[in-house]
């Protein structure tokens, strides 16, 4: 797994790569809860790259976008490749996140 993360204004963009899984999920988890950080957080993430997403993965991202939630910040996701489009269609979690097409769709949705 390959994490990245760049500020575009006031909004943090996160881009993971490669397979969120049960033994990427936690490195994963505490990385993007560094980058909420404190305040009032607005994060969006680049799903382009993930090639896989496990149970465990979705459970990262539902546990960042709760934290994201309390803080009164936001969350986007976007760049959804099909095969993990297919997952969060079937888990339910399209209905559950915000997922945009692209970045600034992502970023228009955070600000």
């Amino acid at each position: 797994m390959e994490f990245a993360h760049a500020s575009e204004g006031d909004v943090v963009v996160a881009k993971l790569a490669g397979r969120l899984d049960s033994s990427s999920a936690p490195s994963t988890e505490e990385q993007l809860t560094r980058l909420i950080g404190t305040g009032t957080p607005r994060l969006a993430i680049d799903l382009s790259d993930l090639e896989y997403i496990s149970s465990a993965g979705l459970r990262v991202l539902l546990l960042v976008a709760r934290k994201v939630q309390q803080a009164q910040g936001k969350l986007a996701l976007f760049g959804l490749v099909p095969n993990v489009r297919e997952v969060f269609s079937i888990s339910g979690f399209d209905t559950i996140f915000t997922v945009r097409n692209d970045a600034a769709a992502a970023l228009a949705a955070v600000r």
